[in-house]
């Protein structure tokens, strides 16, 4: 009888720490419906499956696959891309640099009250000609970064750099003046001589440090504050540098095949043997 008594005050004991709740109805030390067994359900706990790329464009398998060499061939063609993995497969890790510009509360008037979200604007470069801005508008501060960033990959565009005056050395500013609008703002941008640096607002200064241009005079009218809009005015500037076509372009167009025609033969192939494995 004592020996029950101090069995039972020792349970009593062990209640209160958990606050006053036991352990339930005698499932004992099992850990899950599996007992000792790693992980819940089935498939969770594989994190090397959750970093496989499994393409669904026929551009992602080329890419995956090894038939397109470099970001220029889907740029010559003007393939859109509908995958952000693409864009990491031709850059090595900690090249392409993302930066948050901004993150904003947005709200929407409902029945119930107001609903707020988080809208975000992040850039991403590689400081050697290539930049992204995307946007993205969420509930959480972090899916609105993560989505943003997947957008300004998505992005992805070239900037065409050049000189101001003669050409020697590296391309440093940009090739000839160009303008980008978006809503009221206008941005100018105008090539400067080596050594100048970026003369402009922060906001055009990292967009231009992102693309590669060392050197650049800006001129900007409109409501400048909306940051969104000043950035994608500048976004729509850079991206102009390629539609001119400057003499050093005159040369004879040699057309080549686009990779959905060069590789089409590949690509009904490889399409029909992943049916076959699905079926």
């Amino acid at each position: 009888r004592g020996r029950a008594d101090e069995k039972e005050g020792t349970v009593n004991m062990a209640e209160s720490g958990r606050g006053g709740f036991g352990r339930g109805f005698g499932r004992g030390d099992r850990r899950g419906r599996g007992g000792d067994r790693r992980g819940r359900g089935r498939g969770r706990g594989r994190a090397d499956e959750k970093d496989v790329w499994t393409p669904v464009t026929k551009l992602g398998r080329l890419v995956k696959d090894g038939k397109i060499s470099s970001i220029e061939g889907i740029y010559l063609h003007s393939l859109p891309i509908k995958e952000y993995q693409i864009i990491e497969h031709f850059f090595a890790p900690g090249v392409l640099k993302d930066e948050v510009m901004k993150i904003m509360p947005v709200q929407k008037q409902t029945r119930a009250g107001q609903r707020t979200r988080f809208k975000a604007f992040v850039a991403v470069g590689d400081m050697d000609g290539h930049l992204g801005l995307g946007m993205k508008c969420a509930k959480e501060v972090a899916t609105a970064i993560r989505g943003a960033i997947y957008a300004a990959k998505l992005a992805l565009i070239p900037i065409r750099r050049g000189y101001w005056g003669n050409k020697i050395g590296a391309p440093h500013t940009v090739p000839m003046k160009v303008h980008g609008k978006c809503g009221s703002v206008r941005v100018r941008l105008i090539p400067a001589p080596r050594g100048t640096g970026i003369v402009g607002a922060p906001v055009t200064k990292k967009l231009l440090q992102f693309a590669g241009v060392s050197d650049c005079f800006t001129c900007t009218t409109g409501h400048s504050k909306t940051r969104g809009n000043f950035m994608m005015a500048c976004f729509n500037a850079l991206s102009k540098t390629y539609g001119y076509l400057t003499p050093e372009f005159w040369r004879p167009t040699h057309f080549v095949p686009s990779p959905y025609q060069e590789f089409t033969d590949y690509l009904s192939a490889h399409g029909k043997d992943k049916a076959a494995v699905v079926v």
